[in-house]
């Protein structure tokens, strides 16, 4: 059974930054099996969503935009990567897991897994879909 991730209405968003230096960062702290997996999935994000702003809070990556608050959450564990959608209930074909206010995510367990098609689809979704401001 996929664990149950709480929301975010008790929490206070991250303060945004346009340098991405403190996701590097982060990143460079991580397992490294799954360092490749992040690096990808960063890159994708990256490529797929024009002026992001970024941040690090609690050991997951933020990525945002001004006008939608933050859209995107990476939180790295000991096998997995989870991505979370901020607004994927919203999607048009939302990620399969997660069941709290309107977020949505998936594991990412491979580098293969982290160059699915559906996750790029997703990634731009994400980009235009309100998020957690």
């Amino acid at each position: 059974m996929p664990k149950t991730i709480k929301g975010n209405a008790g929490r206070k968003p991250p303060e945004p930054s346009a340098d991405h230096s403190d996701i590097d960062e982060w990143s460079r702290h991580l397992m490294p099996d799954l360092q490749p997996i992040v690096k990808r999935l960063d890159e994708l994000i990256r490529a797929t969503v024009p002026d992001l702003d970024y941040a690090v809070n609690r050991k997951r990556a933020y990525y945002g935009l001004p006008e939608l608050g933050w859209i995107i959450e990476i939180a790295a564990y000991d096998v997995s990567v989870n991505v979370l959608f901020l607004g994927g209930a919203d999607f048009e074909s939302p990620p399969p897991l997660g069941t709290t206010d309107r977020t949505r995510y998936i594991k990412v367990t491979s580098l293969e897994e982290a160059q699915r098609p559906d996750l790029e689809k997703w990634i731009e979704q994400a980009g235009r879909t309100p998020g957690w401001t």
